[in-house]
């Protein structure tokens, strides 16, 4: 069991937030951290992983990682963390095998790592001659290589192409399973969040104000309503007697007729749901 109490004051762009999380989080569990940018995911991160102060108290099983009453702050090297930022963060001057056993000198666990992941043909090259894709999957392997009782994720697959983002969700989900971590990651995408996490935690300017299964928490239908997608607004145009609303929803643009009432409720820029009402789907591939 993780158990994690903290608070820590933020200084935003706008003003002043407040980051308070108290959260029970099981052994083993895929956590997602979901919600707007700026609302405190990756500075709970890092203090999980003991690069920001904080007050309050993590334990993780019987260790204590943090209490600030007592004055317990145990250094990041000290905690057993595995990190995976966006930027790789991979030493450029040494080659993919030695980026693992700068971790810890264990060419067996590197080999099988290299192996799960697909580069054991890459294992002397240079991170340079890699792609983008390569380079996070050597990340990883540089996370597990402690056999992390934490991993933590701060959009790992961001910046990568959606085939081979599906790719590395497999080989994410297969390293948690293999080596009985407890993962949290930070994702914006619910498809990820879905695939991946068997728990999701919304944060909003610093406060929880969600909390539980991914089909929970990123189902947003009511009623009658099957489907249900947010986008933005990019235009209303009058054809004839009707108007058609311009909407950015994901990679694709869609028009939706919206009634005179409608439109008068709806301004160019704002996030609109949208949704329908029972019918037939067809799904082609």
């Amino acid at each position: 069991m993780i158990t994690i109490n903290i608070q820590k004051a933020l200084y935003g762009s706008s003003a002043e937030m407040n980051l308070q999380v108290d959260l029970n989080i099981a052994q083993n569990d895929f956590v997602a951290l979901a919600g707007q940018s700026g609302s405190g995911k990756t500075t709970l991160l890092r203090i999980l992983a003991g690069l920001e102060d904080s007050r309050g108290v993590i334990q993780v099983g019987d260790e204590i990682w943090q209490d600030s009453d007592k004055k317990i702050h145990l250094a990041p090297q000290k905690r057993k963390i595995g990190f995976v930022f966006q930027d790789y963060a991979l030493f450029s001057n040494m080659s993919v095998k030695d980026n693992l056993l700068y971790v810890k000198k264990d060419k067996a666990l590197a080999s099988h790592l290299l192996e799960i992941t697909g580069l054991t043909s890459f294992k002397n090259r240079f991170p340079n001659t890699l792609s983008g894709g390569q380079k996070q999957r050597v990340s990883l392997c540089r996370a597990m290589m402690n056999s992390p009782k934490l991993l933590l994720m701060d959009e790992p697959l961001s910046a990568l192409d959606p085939q081979m983002r599906t790719k590395l969700q497999n080989e994410i989900l297969s390293l948690h399973k293999e080596f009985a971590t407890t993962t949290i990651m930070v994702s914006h995408d619910p498809s990820e969040i879905y695939r991946l996490a068997n728990r999701a935690v919304v944060l909003n300017l610093g406060q929880i104000i969600n909390d539980g299964t991914p089909k929970e928490i990123l189902l947003q239908t009511s009623g009658s309503a099957k489907f249900s997608f947010e986008g933005e607004l990019l235009d209303i145009i009058k054809v004839d007697v009707i108007h058609v609303a311009v909407i950015a929803i994901a990679q694709q643009i869609v028009e939706v007729v919206v009634s005179e009432e409608e439109v008068g409720t709806l301004s160019i820029g704002q996030t609109v749901r949208v949704g329908t009402k029972a019918f037939s789907p067809i799904i082609s591939g």
